[in-house]
């Protein structure tokens, strides 16, 4: 069920402490995500990235040209950093009402927590979870309202190298099934050649596309292939380079 994400040479601007006008974060920027395409976005900390998040999630408002997502009335699918479950909710509750807010059968959050291998904590409450298993719940609760559009904010970051291993497996797996159009922020350069499809490096203020590098294999990837480990040193020679 693929979506499709357009900036439109946007410009958004920001007040900064001690400053007397706000400066443009981006300025005219474009991006096209086709659909069923995975954008990986790395860059700086502070450059952008996660404005590009916002203005498509409609959590910010462009102060210039437009941010358009298709179709016409898209679903949208987010996962953050942290969780942000709803802690006096079970697993199961905290995917369904997600499912129920954008009108998508209920049961479709049910048959995704067996998908990410949490059938069995169904009735159990966040607190009694461990880190990989909350995420593995959001990843459920995004992916449960059947999303055209998917925004992943750092998803692994906050987690140990092994867990996080085996929830970009599980990603992909989603993505290969549901097929939506999709925006990634890491500031891993691995995990962006594992996982997108191309990846936008960011660069200057206001933000400008530095370099865009296609990664040329289906999924599943594995790290220790070739072409991904080139790819990811493509991103830490053009990041390199950008910040010289």
């Amino acid at each position: 069920m693929s979506g499709n994400i357009r900036f439109h040479r946007v410009t958004k601007r920001f007040h900064r402490p001690g400053e007397s006008a706000p400066r443009p974060v981006l300025e005219n920027f474009s991006l096209d995500v086709a659909p069923g395409e995975l954008v990986a976005l790395v860059g700086a900390s502070g450059i952008g990235k996660t404005t590009l998040l916002h203005l498509a999630a409609g959590l910010e408002h462009a102060d210039g040209g437009r941010v358009e997502l298709g179709p016409k009335t898209p679903r949208i699918g987010m996962l953050f950093q942290q969780p942000r479950l709803f802690d006096w909710l079970t697993a199961a509750r905290n995917i369904e009402i997600a499912s129920e807010a954008a009108g998508v059968d209920a049961r479709i959050g049910r048959q995704l927590l067996a998908e990410v291998g949490l059938d069995d904590y169904a009735s159990a409450y966040p607190a009694s979870l461990s880190g990989g298993q909350r995420q593995r719940v959001a990843l459920a609760r995004a992916f449960g309202v059947e999303p055209n559009v998917v925004l992943l904010d750092e998803p692994f970051s906050a987690l140990d190298e092994l867990t996080a291993r085996k929830l970009r497996i599980l990603l992909l797996r989603l993505w290969q099934q549901h097929k939506p159009s999709g925006l990634l922020v890491t500031h891993n350069t691995l995990e962006a050649a594992l996982l997108a499809d191309r990846i936008v490096v960011l660069a200057g203020t206001p933000a400008r596309i530095e370099a865009t590098i296609e990664v040329d294999r289906a999924r599943q990837r594995d790290a220790e292939d070739p072409l991904v480990f080139q790819r990811h040193r493509s991103i830490v020679e053009t990041l390199e380079r950008a910040a010289a």
